[in-house]
């Protein structure tokens, strides 16, 4: 188990993506060092000595002994995690596991999770992991584990006992909206190691290419697939009369996967995302090129991009569980008229995260910029407005989603005048549209995203096909 996401009551964050805790995901990571940063200014001595005075107290009046260390640790921790959902103190575990799962790979359920109530809530399921493969759903409350209760526990020790060697089990108790009582799901712990990109041919010349979450490799493995889709199974060049990006459910990663997806579809020195925060270096224009892009000692893969990805009629698709980095690749693509943006209003993660280190092995993730798209608006507990809604099923959304704007202490958007404009209004009531509507109205179905039931995916290939008509 091992962060892009309370829920209007407490959702505190332990550290590994852009939109929540997980079992699994990826953060937008800023790597950078602030220290010495206003060295200037003077210290409150008076709220420093309190501090002081209560760590006296624990130490000798609590009720068992308690050591400096872990005081320490855990003022560290309420400091950071009481700023907003996606500030937190990574202890070794979360450091280690924020550092492999930028690689693609880490162990686990595989599920981004929060607090709510006391209780662990999880926001999404990561695909194709146990978890997913479980059933268990975003929304589900995690009552007890092992039939030991959470209430009680914090989010860092709910992770750690659910965290475990690959091919043993745990058995999660789960409350659902949806269910009349509390059910058990047994669900064996693995090796998570998530597949960000996968594409595929569609009929008649069109391309499908998905990504589930932005690592190290994403940027260049998308030049990869779409070099492998515009070409027929003997090698030859296939010319396609249009490409869907899809973005559904995720939950960001890497910023510089981010832009590198981008630079596979907008030309070279074209404005991405722009970031604005207290510091000079929290003040950033990410831009097309190599140095926005590429990790060090990564060979340019921009080079073996196909010609046709940047010209070629293009459709993104995205729903409330597209977040961060996600946002900031359709908020660009739209932004640019490269691409039409279908589905449902966005996660609305418009802040950026930069990892602090301690020590070795421990660090802080502290918010310390939001993003902005290339025309200047801000992503943060807003998201991205679809240019052309389009609901999970033909009757409504499944279910309700969490959004960035649920969560408390969430940031607000400080841009003078910025408001939700009526579309914005609109899709929030869209991504909401299953109040009322009873399980027969909806097609309960599982969604194979790419699959032969995704509704999405079918809009969008008609609104691609009357693109082509358009285009003659």
């Amino acid at each position: 188990m091992s962060t892009n996401a309370g829920m209007r009551s407490t959702f505190k964050q332990f550290g590994l993506i852009g939109v929540g805790l997980v079992a699994g995901v990826l953060v937008s990571l800023n790597f950078s060092a602030l220290a010495g940063k206003d060295s200037n200014s003077s210290l409150p001595v008076e709220e420093l000595r309190n501090l002081a005075d209560v760590f006296n107290a624990v130490k000798q009046g609590y009720v068992e002994p308690v050591d400096d260390k872990t005081l320490i640790t855990h003022a560290i921790s309420g400091m950071i995690s009481n700023l907003d959902p996606h500030s937190a103190y990574l202890d070794a575990d979360a450091f280690k596991d924020l550092q492999v799962s930028t690689q693609g790979e880490f162990g686990g359920l595989g599920i981004e999770v929060g607090m709510e109530d006391g209780y662990v809530k999880v926001v999404s399921p990561i695909e194709d992991t146990p978890a997913w493969k479980a059933g268990i759903k975003a929304g589900d409350l995690i009552i007890k584990l092992d039939d030991v209760l959470v209430k009680g526990m914090t989010l860092n020790d709910a992770v750690k006992k659910m965290r475990g060697k690959p091919k043993t089990q745990i058995k999660l108790t789960v409350v659902r909206k949806s269910e009349p009582k509390p059910f058990d799901v047994v669900v064996t712990r693995d090796k998570i190691k998530v597949q960000s990109v996968k594409s595929k041919a569609l009929e008649d010349s069109y391309g499908y290419l998905r990504v589930t979450q932005f690592q190290e490799e994403s940027a260049a493995d998308v030049v990869n697939h779409l070099n492998k889709i515009t070409k027929d199974k003997d090698g030859k060049a296939v010319a396609l009369k249009g490409l869907i990006l899809d973005l559904r459910n995720d939950p960001g990663g890497l910023l510089n996967g981010a832009v590198g997806v981008a630079a596979a579809f907008l030309p070279e020195d074209t404005l991405v995302v722009s970031t604005d925060g207290r510091t000079e270096d929290a003040k950033r224009r990410y831009m097309t090129r190599q140095d926005d892009y590429l990790r060090p000692r990564q060979s340019d893969f921009i080079k073996q991009l196909p010609a046709q990805a940047r010209t070629v009629p293009m459709v993104v698709l995205v729903n409330g569980g597209s977040a961060s980095a996600s946002e900031i690749v359709a908020g660009a693509l739209q932004d640019h008229k490269r691409a039409v943006i279908v589905g449902t209003q966005t996660f609305g993660k418009g802040s950026v995260q930069s990892i602090l280190p301690l020590s070795s092995t421990t660090a802080i993730k502290l918010t310390t910029a939001r993003y902005f798209t290339p025309s200047g608006r801000s992503i943060q507990a807003k998201g991205i407005t679809p240019d052309v809604v389009v609901e999970d099923t033909p009757n409504g959304n499944r279910f309700e989603r969490l959004r960035e704007a649920d969560l408390e202490r969430h940031l607000e958007d400080k841009k003078e005048n910025a408001k939700p404009d009526a579309a914005n209004k609109e899709s929030d009531k869209n991504g909401k549209s299953t109040k009322g509507k009873t399980d027969d109205e909806l097609d309960m179905t599982p969604i194979e995203f790419g699959g032969k039931n995704d509704y999405q995916l079918g809009q969008a290939m008609n609104l691609l096909k009357a693109m082509q008509v358009l285009k003659r």
